[in-house]
Parts: C-alpha cells; structure tokens; sequence
C-alpha cells in the first residue's frame, strides 16, 4: 500500500483498495551527521538492514538494536504542522521495532520540515501518508526492517471475501513497499478503512490530532485539469510536519 511512493498505496480493484506503496501514509534543529552505512544489518531481533540500492533521503543512523528491544509502555510523539499539533502514542507492546526505528529518526530530526506526500478518499481507504523527506513518496531512511504485522482485526464488512480487515479512525501504521520493507513513511487513517493486514500497525493518532485530520481530509486533493475530482494525491491543503519531537 502505503509504501514509498505508496506505489505507493493503492491499487484499486472492483469497489475495493488494495495498498501497495511506491512507499507504500519545520523549525528543524541543526542537522545530524552522517553517518557512513554499515555492510550488514545490526545484530539485534529487529535487524535493521541498509538499502543501499535505496540510499537515505537524509543522512541517518541505524537505529540501536540492543539483544532485548524494549517491548513495554507506550511514547508519545507530537507532530506539530503547519495545519495544527497531531500527538501521536506509540505502543511498544504493539510493534517494538518499529517503535524503536520512528523514535530514532524522530530524534534524528528525519520528519522535520517534510510534507504528507499523499491523500486518499476511497470509500474503503481513507488516509493521510507521510514520512519521506523528498515529498515523492519515494524516499526512505536508507534501511529497512521486518514486518511487525497485527492480528486480530475485525474483518472489512465491505469486502465479501474476508481477506481485508478494519483499519479503524485513528490507526497509526507504516506504509511499504511489500513484506519486510519497512522504512520511514507512515499512515494515518482518518476513517475506517478497509486492508489487507499486511501494515505494521504500531500506535494511534490522539484526539486533538483527528481534530487536524479531519481538517487535512475536508480539503480534498489536488485537482488537475485531467482529474477534476481525484481521489488519490497530494492534498489540497498543504501539509507540513514542521517538527516532530518526542514528547514523553
């Protein structure tokens, strides 16, 4: 779905969204320093790997990858835009690495000043993606890291064949590029929509954030002269994460 550029993240079938991402959903401090990658991945259960083929947008870091990946409690994150704050609670019990890997590049200031590339408003897939520095939904962290995916998912009553599940208002989860791609880009679902479960769901946007995506949403996306009602694109409203910080 949701991957780099999302492909992005969408495929579209009869009355039904399948996501599948190219990847595939400001005020920064000073920059970190690059950091030269390493010939494999870490050492640890989440074997952060370098993509090479697939080189960082911004110089980044691995994440740390300690023998135990701390697996209890929940970070918050506040993503403050250009549009209003969307405070974010991580669940480390839910996806550890993943938690580990977007703490690490929040801390790395990796979201700083970069914009929510894409805007979905399918009836079955409605979603703000965001996370890559070069605004194409191509871009990533310069590694990648294996799935973390959910379970126990009410099934999608749009979709008769039961394969899809309810990724409920308010979900937090990586976008990629097809199994164990995970990078940098995310999604955040302003209303329930209907997915295969194959997305790393690794927390939930807070109220006040729904607050700033319902206002995202009621924009709309860009139109073009070919598409004059598009569904699927960047937002009318542009979207900035000016900067992302770890909150608590």
């Amino acid at each position: 779905m949701l991957k780099r550029r999302l492909p992005a993240l969408v495929t579209l079938v009869p009355a039904l969204v399948t996501l599948v991402v190219a990847v595939g959903i400001g005020l920064a401090d000073a920059a970190p320093a690059a950091a030269g990658p390493p010939a494999g991945p870490t050492a640890g259960p989440c074997a952060y790997t370098p993509t090479p083929d697939d080189p960082a947008v911004r110089p980044v870091p691995l994440p740390r990858d300690p023998g135990h990946t701390p697996s209890r409690g929940t970070v918050r994150v506040l993503l403050r835009t250009n549009l209003g704050p969307i405070p974010l609670e991580l669940d480390r019990a839910q996806a550890p690495c993943t938690v580990q890997s977007f703490v690490h590049l929040v801390q790395h200031r990796f979201y700083d000043r970069t914009i929510c590339h894409r805007l979905t408003a399918y009836p079955t897939l409605s979603v703000l993606q965001c996370g890559d520095p070069s605004g194409t939904g191509e871009g990533g962290p310069g590694y990648r890291y294996r799935d973390e995916l959910p379970t126990g998912l009410p099934p999608a009553p749009t979709d008769p064949t039961g394969a899809r599940r309810v990724y409920a208002r308010g979900v937090l989860a990586m976008a990629n590029a097809g199994p164990d791609t995970n990078g940098s880009q995310f999604f955040l679902v302003y209303a329930d929509s209907a997915l295969r479960p194959n997305y790393t769901i690794f927390g939930q946007v807070q109220p006040a954030g729904l607050g700033t995506l319902d206002r995202v949403a009621a924009g709309g996306v860009t139109a073009t002269p070919e598409d004059p009602a598009p569904v699927d694109g960047p937002p009318a409203l542009r979207t900035e994460i000016r900067m992302a910080r770890r909150v608590g």
